[in-house]
């Protein structure tokens, strides 16, 4: 059994950690780094390549490239590299796969299980799509753990016997977390998290660069944003900025040649301060605002009862973070933990806790919280399509809530269950988590005032797995129906969900995929017989992934899961 390592795949740069000799221990890289940056590409010879060589080959070759890919993660958006489209899973399995690679190395083992971290607003399909990446990378990912709890987790270890409330101030490269934290008798109990996942350093980036291009326009009448090759390097050179800023009062901005006018090669020559930067990024800071508010008012908690502030992420380098935070709250914030290494050594502390080294008799306790309220579709008199909260965010997992429903509709003897996940009152606004219908209701004409509906009560109960446990029971009869909806893997890895894929070889859309499908079902044969239950099951799920892609003509779902499929079979 590999040991188990924890990873923090993060917008712009990746770090993993190994928990051994009672601490947490950064992983080197192959090229000696603790940090790898969250680089992916394809060279001239069409390998990949990941991390300096990538981040390195993006100047040159931007349209071979990509980077902050997991802003991504789970917009349905294709990134294109080497003139073919990936998802963004597929793109971030490579770095994954590069660290397995170099843990492997580092530690010598062959490692196989990981705790991977992800911001703690991400939703369902967002973790479903990390955990994909873990899959494709060759790593059982043990579990998927929120940043700031990670790095709490950090902290924590250190300050067992601390009783204080502690919020977790997380920007990092392109996300932004806050959580509030209560510690007490080495117990870490996570109170509430919020957050902006198109946040992070990167918009701060962002804002220097749209201010270059601006400045270069009205000097030369040419605008640089058309072409790929200028925008590189003003990106790179806005990076640069911003972090001198953060020690310095002023940056010399110097990029000869960056465009041609004709033959005569343009020069950009301009000078920023950090005034001007901290003007110009006013309403990036005060986007931190509202999290903030929502997370002391889902716990209760007043600034006042606020014992420290800890920063995390390595946005949080940059002087006016801090100043913004002491201004809003009136506390002064503190690196009690390092920024760029908390995340990945919290991920390996729990994963620490999941193999046991760490004894949970005498080492930390965790609770966590649900970051989007979960509920069912109902109809409310008007209209069908409400969002009924059973849990709502913020509660501490794990959590069992139970809601009374009625019928609506007179003679009704069975009801559609559709659960949801998200914070709109209209559910199809909503994320769909999946769906059962309850049979053997009572018929009742309910009358013209809809009071005599059958009552049916609806259980949820979440837990620290992420597994969520629905139930339906007609209340006069006991008459029961449940789904059980994974909400790391999907719905679709529980067999009792699934939907029959026996006639995809009749779809006009199986016709590429027949032979890899058939390749596959040899090599289950073969597993089956050696006993091999963990890889079995990954490559089976896959295959009933990409039948049912197949019967439903997505062609581009399933070639990504195909090519997750070929992964597997190497």
């Amino acid at each position: 059994m590999s040991g188990i390592i924890g990873i923090d795949l993060g917008t712009s740069t990746t770090e993993a950690a190994i928990y051994r000799n009672g601490k947490a221990e950064m992983i080197l890289n192959l090229s000696g780094e603790a940090v790898t940056p969250s680089a992916v590409g394809v060279d001239d010879n069409g390998n990949w390549i990941v991390g300096d060589r990538a981040r390195a080959q993006l100047l040159l070759s931007p349209e071979n490239t990509a980077i902050e890919v997991k802003r991504k993660i789970g917009s349905g958006e294709m990134i294109r590299i080497g003139g073919a489209s990936w998802t963004p899973a597929e793109l971030s399995a490579h770095i994954l796969e590069y660290v397995r690679s170099y843990a492997s190395k580092y530690l010598g083992e062959d490692i196989r299980r990981a705790v991977i971290s992800v911001p703690a607003y991400f939703n369902d399909i967002q973790r479903q799509e990390t955990m994909a990446a873990g899959r494709r990378a060759g790593l059982t990912v043990e579990r998927i753990l929120n940043e700031p709890t990670a790095a709490a987790l950090r902290y924590g270890l250190d300050h067992m016997e601390e009783e204080s409330h502690v919020l977790v101030f997380d920007l990092g490269g392109g996300t932004f977390d806050v959580t509030l934290l209560e510690m007490f008798d080495g117990v870490l109990e996570v109170k509430a998290s919020s957050g902006d996942n198109q946040l992070g350093g990167k918009d701060f980036d962002e804002c220097i660069c749209t201010w270059m291009i601006r400045e270069f326009r009205q000097k030369t009448g040419i605008d640089p944003a058309g072409d790929p090759y200028a925008m590189v390097r003003l990106k790179e050179e806005a990076e640069a900025c911003k972090k001198a800023l953060s020690t310095r009062d002023s940056y010399h901005i110097l990029l000869p040649a960056l465009i041609k006018k004709g033959d005569t090669p343009l020069d950009l020559d301009l000078e920023l301060s950090a005034a001007g930067f901290e003007q110009m990024t006013e309403e990036l800071l005060k986007r931190t605002h509202h999290p903030i508010d929502v997370v002391l008012q889902d716990s209760d908690i007043t600034e006042a009862q606020i014992d420290r502030v800890i920063l995390v992420g390595g946005a949080t380098r940059m002087p006016m973070v801090s100043k913004e935070i002491e201004r809003y709250l009136g506390i002064r914030p503190e690196e009690a933990v390092d920024p760029d290494y908390a995340v990945a050594q919290g991920s390996a502390i729990q994963a620490a806790m999941i193999s046991g080294e760490i004894d949970p008799r005498e080492g930390l306790i965790m609770t966590d919280v649900n970051p989007f309220s979960l509920g069912v579709r109902c109809f409310d008199g008007i209209s069908d399509d409400c969002m009924s909260v059973v849990i709502p965010r913020n509660v501490t997992i794990p959590v069992t809530r139970k809601e009374t429903y009625y019928t609506s509709a007179d003679y009704q003897t069975q009801a559609l269950i559709r659960v949801y996940q998200g914070e709109s009152d209209i559910a199809s606004s909503n994320h769909f988590l999946g769906e059962f219908m309850i049979e053997g209701i009572p018929a009742r004409r309910i009358g013209r005032m809809g009071g005599g509906g059958v009552p049916l009560s609806v259980s949820f109960s979440y837990d620290l797995n992420g597994m969520l446990q629905v139930e339906a029971v007609v209340t006069e009869t006991g008459q029961k129906a449940s789904i059980r909806i994974d909400m790391m893997h999907g719905e679709e890895d529980d067999p009792d969900a699934r939907i029959d894929v026996s006639g995809w070889k009749n779809s006009p859309a199986a016709g590429p995929w027949r032979t890899l499908i058939r390749r596959a079902e040899r090599e289950l044969k073969k597993l089956e017989i050696d006993e091999e239950e963990e890889t079995f099951d990954c490559i089976e799920g896959i295959v009933y992934r990409l039948k049912k892609a197949i019967l439903m003509d997505d062609k581009t779902q399933a070639e990504s899961i195909a090519r997750e499929l070929e992964d597997m079979l190497r």
